[in-house]
């Protein structure tokens, strides 16, 4: 390597036959030539369907870090199809994808991904087969030939956290205290268990804990 500028000039050590191990990457323009034409081939092929392949859920991101986030999943789950009244064999075959494994922990994901489901049924142009009349929910001859297929992102995520505009700190916010806030929660937390069984003797027993606190005064 040439020196540039003033600096040091490099005295780089190198292993016996290091030439060998140089990797270089020439290819690197017709590589990505052939990966657009290869795409171009592909929304052909799989014409007049989306080119970025079949609807899949949102989900959050695992581990603590990172569940604020939300991304694509590998398919819906049983729960989600049944609310929109699917079959999981229909609906692979109208270009959702279909996850058996995941489970569904929470009722804002379930909700979430239900809607995106009637989103996309709301939009989908069905055909119908070769030499077959429409069916219901299938599309006439006039929205097969209005129907285009898709090029961009398939229902893309949008926006969930919204930047808040600066604004005063109030006075509530000055004087409030995260440690000390912390600190009565892990309180509360400890003794829970010695609340909950106090207030069940006083309500079962009255009198005895009045007599209790007669004696502690005493």
């Amino acid at each position: 390597m040439a020196p540039k500028g003033n600096r040091m000039i490099p005295n780089a050590h190198f292993r016996k036959h290091w030439q060998n191990y140089v990797k270089t990457w020439f290819d690197q323009p017709m590589r990505k030539k052939r990966r657009a034409k290869k795409r171009i081939l592909k929304a052909r092929r799989i014409a007049p369907r989306p080119v970025a392949g079949p609807l899949r859920p949102i989900v959050r991101c695992s581990s603590q870090r990172y569940n604020m986030k939300l991304r694509l999943g590998r398919g819906f789950t049983r729960r989600e199809l049944k609310a929109v009244r699917l079959n999981y064999h229909y609906a692979r075959s109208i270009g959702i994808a279909v996850d058996m494994r995941r489970q569904n922990r929470s009722v804002e994901g379930l909700q979430m991904n239900v809607e995106r489901l009637k989103q996309y049924m709301s939009k989908l142009i069905l055909f119908p087969r070769k030499g077959r009349k429409p069916k219901k929910g299938e599309a006439t001859d006039e929205e097969v030939k209005m129907a285009q297929q898709l090029m961009g992102k398939l229902l893309p995520i949008g926006k969930t956290l919204v930047p808040e505009e600066p604004r005063a700190i109030t006075e509530e916010e000055k004087a409030f205290s995260a440690y000390q806030a912390l600190r009565l929660a892990r309180r509360e937390q400890r003794t829970f268990g010695r609340k909950a069984k106090l207030a069940k003797e006083a309500a079962e027993n009255p009198d005895q804990i009045v007599e209790k606190s007669k004696k502690q005064k005493k």
